[in-house]
C-alpha cells in the first residue's frame, strides 16, 4: 500500500516468475508514449540542439547527421532527461520484444551518442547497472 500512495502503479513480489515480468514491463512500456519530445520539436541538450524529425544534433551550426536508431534512442532519453529510462524500455520501444542482439546493440548506440557529445562536458549519459539509462544535461 505504501509504494502505490508514493507513486507506483505496479509492483511484483519475490519469489516471481520471469515471463509475468516481462508481461508487466512490456504492460508499462506501452502505456508511455515517446512519440513526442517533450521539450517540442527541438530538444535542448546542453550545448546541443537535437532535431528528432531531421536526425541531427547541431553545436554552434555544425551539424552531426544521427541514423534512425540513435535518433530514438536519444528522442527516449530526452523525454526522461535526468530520470532512469529502464534499458527493458528502450529495448522493447525500438527492437520489440525478440531481438536477441538488441541488448549490445543499446550499449553500442549509447557509445556512439557519448561520443557525439563530447564538446560539452556538461552532457551525460550515465549508466545505472543493470537497470538503465539518465540523461543528465
Amino acid at each position: 500500500m505504501k509504494g502505490y500512495n508514493i507513486g507506483a502503479d505496479d509492483y511484483i513480489t519475490k519469489p516471481f516468475d520471469e515471463d509475468e515480468l516481462l508481461c508487466r514491463i512490456m504492460a508499462i512500456s506501452n502505456r508511455l508514449d515517446f512519440s513526442n519530445l517533450s521539450c517540442g520539436k527541438i530538444c535542448q541538450i546542453g550545448k546541443y540542439e537535437f532535431d528528432f524529425e531531421n536526425l541531427s544534433l547541431d553545436l554552434n551550426g555544425e551539424i552531426k547527421r544521427l541514423t534512425t536508431r540513435e535518433a530514438e534512442v536519444l528522442r527516449i532519453l530526452c523525454n526522461s532527461k535526468k530520470k532512469v529510462v529502464k534499458r527493458e524500455q528502450i529495448l522493447t520501444s525500438i527492437w520489440g520484444e525478440n531481438d536477441y542482439f538488441a541488448g549490445r546493440s543499446l550499449d553500442v548506440f549509447i557509445s556512439k551518442l557519448r561520443k557525439y557529445f563530447t564538446e560539452d562536458s556538461s552532457v551525460k549519459i550515465e549508466n545505472i547497472t543493470k537497470v538503465g539509462f539518465i540523461l543528465n544535461c
